[in-house]
Formats: structure tokens, C-alpha cells, sequence
């Protein structure tokens, strides 16, 4: 009966070791608090993105029962916008021109909502004004757009076209454009779009430090967040009242290096877009985990402009997660080159609660590592290794010398 006893004791020491050895792998955990269903929604806080790889490949859940360890699967989603642009069929009704301009009309087969044209124009070098009009059956026509400004500037500093008409939602059959041009457009074609969007959700991080220099024709904008967070959206301030179109490159700090002048600073390219007053000053990047934003602008010959701020900005990370059987869950990260866990629930198709409830964070803990017993020098003291080595040198000579004299 004893015997058996000490088994089952065995038993429960292997299996409690496994469990927090799964755990032990990596460096971080957060408790989740507020389990009550089987769904649950789990945000991912800004101090989590500071120890988990590049791709979030590490992070996981893992519950903690009496005797065992539990890992809820979860589908990571992220707040990104979701745009459907579908292309309306249309007809060119007629083509004419006056004294204003070149005026193109065209027809809808039937009553649709849009909200953007794409003018396809091959001409390289414009800056004309344009107008749209809307009409249910041409006998009165009502505005939508007004000298509203279309350019197209292609040089040796700049390669830059904005040909785009954005307005609000418009119902008509009928559409008028009018291009304020001496010269006839070379407008090969128009599409007409019905944007859907579901607008993306950001979360706005904090700059610490926002520095601008200026370096031969360059204008440099260096960004400080203090913190590793996934960057998506870059907003600038430009405080200039007049045109600009100026080439624009977005880079990451990717590792510094201390050297004996001070860190030197390895930036990589993030993106590359253009300034301009024609549109907002806002920029869409590819995810990337950064702390650090370095953004050049190409004065070429004109005066730099003022730029007298900007905003970081980055999608919120949702794990939508499963939960089966009760135990203390905690979220886990930290662990380098490791691969993405491999769920089911990603595969398939999964019939998710409406209303799921996000939960709550305990403090963040570090996870303690096995420690590893070190056995000590046999000698710590040098001094003995010294004796040591004069002895040996000290019964050489006394057998080579006793050697010697044999053989004389």
C-alpha cells in the first residue's frame, strides 16, 4: 500500500513538472480574468508586443489545472479596414465641348450608389479643375463635385498623379463630368466604383519624442515611441498653406549597435509615398513591430516644409479564444523561433457567439527558469594551481637530473 502511494506521489511530481515545463519555455504570462463562457474575446495589450517575435508566432494560452496543462486554441484577428470595391457597369453617353471645357457623360443601366471615380488619363504633365454632376433624367442636373482638382506631374524629382474623384454617396442614372482643359484629355477610360468599407478600428500610441532636422535637401523626422508596437497608419502635420508633392520615405528601427562614438542605428525601409496637398497626409503601412520611426522627406530645390507633428498608429490584435474546461488560463509569449500553433478552429469554419465578452489582465509575471547547478573549480584559489605546477617542474628536473647521472 506504501509502495503505491509513492507512486501516485511520482506520478503527480512528473505530471505537474510537464505542466509548467511547457509553460517554463517561455519568458512572460499574463492571468486572464473573467472566464465565463466558452468564448471570449482577448485584446492584446501594447506591453506584450515588446518581448513576442516579429510575427506573433509565440504567443499562447495556456490553463493550469491540479495535475495538468491545458492550451486554448484562439483565431487572431486584427481591426483592419475591409473595402469591397465592386465596379459599376456604365455607358459613355455622349462627348462634347464648349468654351468651359470638355464635357463626358455617362449612363448607368440602372439606379446605383457610388462614392468614387477613377479617371484614366495618359496625358503626363496636367493641373486642370473638375466638375461632377448627377441627373436622374437630364432635365436638371444637381452637383456633387466642384473645382475639384485633378494633376498629374512627371519630371525628374517627381513622378506623381492624383486622378481620383472622391465624393459622398450619390444615386443617379446619369453622370456628368466636366474636365476644365483648353486641350482635349486624352481620357481613355472611367471606372465607377461603389466603395463598401468597414472602417478600421486603430489603436493611437503615445510619441515620446518627435524631432525634426534638416540635412542638405532633406527633411528628417525622427519618432520615439518608447515602446515595440504593430504600426499601420502614419498621419503627418503639415502646417504649409501652399502646393506640395514631395517623395516621401517611411523606415523602422531595426537593431542598434553600441559602438565607441555612441549606438549606431540600423533603419530599414517600411514604404515610400508622397506628400501632398491634394490629399490628406496620411499613410497606410505594412504591419510592422517598431518603436522607432524615421521618415525622410525630398525637398530636391524647394524649401522644407513645416511639419510640426505626426501620429503613430496600429490595428488592434483580437485573439478570439476557446475555452473547455476550467482551469487559472494565462496568456504566454516570449519564446523565439518557434512556429505558429497549429488549431483546428483555423481551418474550419467556427459559429461564433454574437456577443462576446473581452476579459480582463492580471499583472504581467516573469517566468521563472529551472536553475541550473554549476559545480565548482576543483581549484578556486590560483595559488594552488601554481603550487601545483612547481611540484610537477620541480620532480621532472629531479628525475632528469637523477637520469643523467646514471647514464655518466
Amino acid at each position: 500500500m506504501m509502495q503505491n502511494n509513492n507512486l501516485l506521489v511520482m506520478l503527480a511530481f512528473v505530471l505537474t513538472s510537464f505542466c509548467f515545463g511547457q509553460m517554463g519555455q517561455y519568458s512572460k504570462k499574463i492571468e486572464l480574468k473573467g472566464i465565463e463562457n466558452q468564448w471570449h474575446a482577448i485584446e492584446i495589450p501594447n506591453d506584450v508586443f515588446s518581448e513576442v517575435n516579429t510575427n506573433m508566432s509565440d504567443i499562447r494560452i495556456y490553463g493550469v489545472t491540479a495535475n495538468d496543462t491545458i492550451e486554448a486554441p484562439y483565431l487572431h484577428k486584427v481591426s483592419k479596414a475591409e473595402d469591397s470595391n465592386s465596379e459599376i457597369y456604365f455607358n459613355l453617353f455622349n462627348s462634347v465641348n464648349n468654351s468651359k471645357g470638355y464635357f463626358y457623360t455617362y449612363e448607368l443601366p440602372q439606379k446605383e450608389t457610388i462614392n468614387k471615380m477613377l479617371l484614366n488619363i495618359e496625358d503626363s504633365n496636367f493641373n486642370w479643375e473638375v466638375t461632377l454632376e448627377g441627373s436622374r433624367h437630364m432635365k436638371h442636373w444637381y452637383t456633387i463635385l466642384e473645382d475639384y482638382r485633378i494633376l498629374s506631374i512627371n519630371n525628374d524629382q517627381t513622378n506623381y498623379s492624383f486622378t481620383t474623384l472622391k465624393f459622398p454617396d450619390a444615386n443617379y442614372r446619369y453622370y456628368r463630368i466636366l474636365i476644365n482643359s483648353t486641350e482635349k484629355p486624352n481620357l481613355t477610360s472611367v471606372n465607377i466604383l461603389k466603395k463598401a468599407i468597414k472602417t478600421a478600428e486603430y489603436r493611437d500610441y503615445k510619441i515620446e519624442t518627435f524631432k525634426v532636422t534638416q540635412e542638405e535637401k532633406k527633411t528628417i523626422i525622427d519618432i520615439d515611441l518608447n515602446k515595440r508596437v504593430p504600426l499601420n497608419l502614419l498621419e503627418l502635420t503639415v502646417d504649409d498653406n501652399i502646393d506640395y508633392y514631395r517623395s516621401v520615405s517611411i523606415q523602422y528601427l531595426a537593431d542598434s549597435v553600441q559602438t565607441e562614438k555612441g549606438f549606431y542605428y540600423n533603419y530599414r525601409p517600411l514604404a515610400k509615398r508622397t506628400l501632398s496637398s491634394m490629399e490628406d497626409n496620411s499613410f497606410q503601412l505594412p504591419g510592422t513591430l517598431a518603436n522607432k520611426v524615421r521618415v525622410i522627406v525630398l525637398n530636391n530645390d524647394n524649401q522644407p516644409l513645416k511639419i510640426s507633428g505626426a501620429k503613430l498608429k496600429g490595428y488592434i490584435h483580437t485573439l478570439t479564444t476557446r475555452f473547455i474546461e476550467p482551469a487559472t488560463y494565462y496568456l504566454v509569449y516570449g519564446k523565439p523561433n518557434t512556429n505558429f500553433p497549429n488549431y483546428d478552429i483555423s481551418k474550419t469554419t467556427v459559429s461564433l457567439p454574437e456577443n462576446i465578452t473581452k476579459l480582463d489582465f492580471g499583472n504581467v509575471v516573469e517566468i521563472p527558469k529551472p536553475v541550473i547547478e554549476t559545480t565548482n573549480p576543483l581549484f578556486e584559489n590560483k595559488w594552488w594551481l601554481w603550487l601545483i605546477i612547481a611540484v610537477v617542474i620541480a620532480l621532472l628536473g629531479y628525475f632528469t637530473i637523477g637520469m643523467m647521472k646514471k647514464e655518466l
